[in-house]
């Protein structure tokens, strides 16, 4: 089963697992950053990690790397938002 698994992520560009990857770190942080009272800590590191890839990685990401970018730019502008009206 897991020789099967393998095999077939072995199949999947890279961009696309790291496209997957991206936008759940970019969930995570919508999560923390959701509900009553927001886990800024917890949020920041999704962010964090989710620029890692998205700024370290760059164009190389694959053809959805411009809409990553957004996606990061939104998450960071919604933290910022969130952080100044829970002080």
């Amino acid at each position: 089963m897991i020789e099967e698994t393998r095999r077939r992520l072995g199949e999947v560009p890279a961009e696309v697992v790291v496209t997957n990857h991206v936008m759940g770190l970019y969930e995570l942080a919508a999560i923390h950053l959701g509900g009553a009272s927001p886990d800024l800590r917890q949020a920041a590191l999704a962010i964090d990690a989710l620029a890692c890839l998205v700024e370290g990685l760059g164009d190389r990401i694959g053809p959805d790397a411009a809409t990553m970018r957004d996606a990061l730019a939104n998450i960071r502008l919604a933290f910022v938002q969130i952080k100044s009206s829970n002080p």
